[in-house]
């Protein structure tokens, strides 16, 4: 599992009646942009995380800028 700072993590909810969720990454701590993450969650809480198979990236879009020649 690769990410970047700004990229989010979708959090499947392994129970009954916990639904999934999403966290903001805010810093990678591994080494070529693998686990542990600084995760920020909806209500501004943050802690490190090693994601599990219940978990999916979500590549945050980069803008490109064009320009004319």
């Amino acid at each position: 599992m690769h990410a970047s700072k700004g990229d989010r993590l979708l959090v499947h909810g392994r129970t009954v009646g916990h639904g999934d969720h999403v966290v903001e990454i805010v810093e990678v701590l591994g080494a070529n942009g693998e686990p542990p993450f600084r995760i920020r969650d909806e209500n501004d809480h943050e802690t490190i995380m090693w994601p599990g198979p219940d978990c999916v990236v979500q590549h945050a879009k980069t803008s490109r800028t064009h320009t004319t020649a």
